[in-house]
């Protein structure tokens, strides 16, 4: 049964003030809070590796924040902003980055009313030679509301991914009103930063510095790696009244035979870094279920974990995604998840929570309650209590499942 949750019972008051514009001089240097059993504590980031158990299965996100946003500029002047969503032709990820002179992408587009479909160039105000040399165009190929399928072009051979490297801006959260500065360009990407995706980062892993995670392997605490590329709907506020409403959106995600392995195996807590490694874990179980039923796993739907009873254990489930791709030959699962995880969902794989502070009203602060059990106030209540920083830049939490 879809939940009937009211979203200004997830509402707080966050002073424009303790939001974090800049990230601090270290990494590792954030506040850490740990909330378990209803009682919460704080350390700092760098004390995480004693905190947690030793023989842990940590999972990381690994995406990598692409720079999305550009700005083109019409013949009459018109600036206009791109800002990438996702590839559309060719539709892979890897694939379209290594294209040399053409590439399609659905986009978000700013000033859209002051684009008439006509071929527009990039805008190169200190005029670069190696932008010049690359003469990158934009033209519309159709459009649906703010967003469209953009055509790219340009000269010269190199992939767009290098294209984007030149031409780019990393999209920092518009919460931090201001553009993006020299910083951002390290500090908005985790140490551990590897597949190229993302237009957002997955702000949980910001914190880990190459000595934290030296210290954690000291201390036995395996890590795994998955990947899901963050999209531009993380920024989106949930505007109807009841979360039923809302449309979460679609985030592609790929998960490794071998962790599939690790986690059916697993007799051990599994520790995820960042609410996106949360939804990428506990949807292989819908994932497995589809295995199972059909032969073939497919995207995960918003509202699957809600909507009947599943009957297969959490091992049978992964399991059967494990013979997939056995059989198909494949190490790597690769599919899409809409997954919603608010008060009421039943967590199958995640024992641990390392998350920044979230926005007020937001689908994030619903998958914080639903994984703590609640009392997601005392730990807000604390945080704002005690000169935490929240949002992106902000600082931390470990948090116990209830």
């Amino acid at each position: 049964m879809i939940p009937h949750i009211k979203i200004e019972d997830f509402d707080y008051e966050l002073p424009e003030g303790r939001i974090a514009r800049y990230p601090l001089a270290g990494r590792d240097e954030s506040k850490l809070l740990r909330y378990r059993d209803g009682l919460v504590d704080e350390f700092v980031f760098r004390d995480l590796p004693d905190l947690l158990p030793p023989d842990s299965l940590m999972v990381f996100n690994d995406t990598k924040v692409v720079p999305a946003r550009m700005h083109f500029r019409r013949d009459t002047g018109a600036v206009i902003e791109i800002f990438l969503l996702e590839p559309h032709r060719p539709a892979e990820y890897d694939s379209n980055f290594a294209a040399t002179a053409r590439c399609v992408w659905k986009c978000v587009i700013g000033n859209l009313k002051r684009w008439k479909g006509d071929v527009i160039t990039a805008v190169n105000p200190a005029g670069d030679r190696t932008m010049l040399e690359l003469d990158l165009r934009a033209e519309l190929e159709d459009r649906d509301g703010q967003t469209g399928n953009v055509i790219f072009t340009w000269k010269g051979g190199k992939s767009f991914s290098e294209v984007l490297s030149i031409c780019g801006r990393i999209p920092i959260p518009p919460y931090l009103h201001r553009d993006t500065e020299d910083i951002d360009l390290e500090r908005y990407q985790t140490a551990y930063a590897r597949v190229q995706g993302s237009v957002a980062a997955p702000t949980a892993g910001l914190h880990f510095t190459h000595d934290v995670l030296g210290r954690l392997r000291e201390r036995g605490v395996e890590e795994a790696r998955v990947c899901l590329h963050v999209g531009a709907g993380t920024f989106l506020p949930v505007k109807s009244s009841e979360i039923s409403g809302h449309t979460m959106h679609r985030e592609p995600f790929t998960v490794s035979l071998g962790l599939l392995r690790k986690l059916i195996s697993a007799d051990r807590p599994v520790v995820s870094v960042g609410t996106t490694s949360v939804r990428t874990l506990e949807s292989l179980y819908y994932a497995g279920v589809d295995c199972i039923e059909k032969g073939v796993p497919s995207d995960i739907d918003q509202w699957a974990p809600y909507t009947r009873d599943y009957i297969y254990s959490t091992e049978e489930a992964l399991q059967s995604l494990a013979d997939y791709l056995e059989r198909e030959g494949l190490q790597e699962l690769k599919l899409g998840t809409r997954i919603i995880i608010v008060p009421g969902f039943r967590f199958r794989i995640v024992q641990y929570l390392i998350t920044n502070f979230h926005q007020p009203q937001s689908t994030l602060l619903l998958l914080i309650s639903a994984f703590v059990g609640g009392g997601w106030r005392t730990i807000y209540d604390y945080a704002l209590a005690h000169g935490f920083r929240f949002l992106s830049y902000g600082d931390s939490s470990l948090l116990y499942r209830k």
